[in-house]
């Protein structure tokens, strides 16, 4: 097993020190601070020290070493259980969902990066996690307890999630004005694909948050007060991730909206097109039948036959030209 880090803090002191896996028995039966054991990628020696170490539930190891596609929440005794999800982009619109599953204990918590997808860098699993770990060793930021820890982390997943909105919208914005400067008529399949892209990046979005909401609203009812530090992390990442998702919903539905306008426009540049096909047509109709009753019998290579082709002619011209006064009094051209 490859254990990127694993770091003890004491309570007294509020001092942030590495230690090893061998560390783990002495660490855990110490009362006087608490570690955090971070692994990039889970593996059956992972699975093992979950369960011989820590007690981990198997169920919630099996999860661990399997690819989650929905957030998940489990209470076992004082453990909580928890897989959460942030976007990350990917080639041809696609969006990778990355994975960090925590077991939060009373003196310990567990982060794990859940199945690397191989297409996205391992460094990208590991922001929010990295992140914390500079500032604890560094001193510029310690924890209080694992519950504090986790906090952070999960914050860090929205700041990230609500950066990936922001660049959404911008695109938004982009789309917008194509269709409003008309650039977007020159070019419908590739603007087709860009706002498709676009909407199922925020749907993806959209759902992650809102799954997320939903686990620690879950949360707050099975292991919050009023009155505890836990309720008030649970409600601040709920919180957040509520507020992820209204925002993401008003980019849908300014995106909804701008998919409307350039389906009405496109609709009416087709209603306008068929009008002046249907003009034509009527136009034309008397002509075609004139010529196909007649034709026959004037078109002759005879001098004689000259006179008769010109009326016709003549009188095929007229009603063209009353046929198409009259499309233009009543609006049709």
């Amino acid at each position: 097993m490859a254990v990127q880090r694993l770091l003890w803090v004491d309570r007294a002191t509020r001092v942030v020190t590495r230690r090893t896996d061998a560390d783990l028995p002495a660490l855990l039966a110490d009362p006087d601070g608490w570690l955090w054991l971070d692994v990039p990628e889970p593996d059956d020696d992972t699975a093992a020290l979950l369960r011989e170490a820590f007690g981990a539930h198997p169920a919630a190891v099996a999860d661990v070493l399997e690819r989650n596609h929905v957030p998940r929440l489990h209470v076992y005794g004082r453990t909580l259980f928890l897989v959460l999800h942030r976007p990350q982009s990917g080639e041809g619109g696609h969006v990778h969902y990355l994975e960090l599953d925590q077991f939060i204990g009373p003196n310990f918590l567990i982060t794990t990066h859940g199945p690397r997808n191989l297409a996205v860098p391992l460094e990208m699993l590991l922001e929010e996690t990295d992140e914390l770990a500079d500032r604890m060793l560094s001193g510029r930021y310690v924890p209080e307890d694992p519950w504090a820890a986790s906090h952070r982390i999960v914050s860090g997943l929205a700041i990230t999630q609500e950066r990936f909105v922001n660049r959404l919208a911008k695109e938004v914005g982009a789309l917008e004005q194509q269709v409003m400067a008309h650039a977007a008529d020159a070019h419908p399949q590739d603007f087709l694909e860009d706002l498709f892209r676009t909407r199922h990046a925020l749907l993806t979005v959209r759902t992650m948050s809102s799954q997320a909401a939903e686990i620690y609203g879950r949360a707050v009812r099975l292991l919050g007060s009023s009155d505890s530090a836990v309720d008030k992390v649970l409600r601040d990442n709920k919180d957040a991730y509520d507020r992820l998702g209204r925002i993401t919903s008003s980019q849908l539905d300014f995106l909804g909206g701008v998919t409307e306008y350039y389906r009405a426009r496109t609709d009416t540049k087709m209603t306008i097109a068929a009008e002046r096909l249907a003009v034509i047509a009527a136009i034309t109709l008397p002509v075609t039948a004139i010529s196909s009753v007649i034709g026959m019998n004037v078109i002759s290579s005879n001098a004689d036959r000259f006179i008769p082709l010109t009326i016709v002619l003549v009188v095929m011209i007229a009603l063209s030209l009353v046929l198409l006064r009259w499309a233009k009094r009543q609006g049709w051209w």
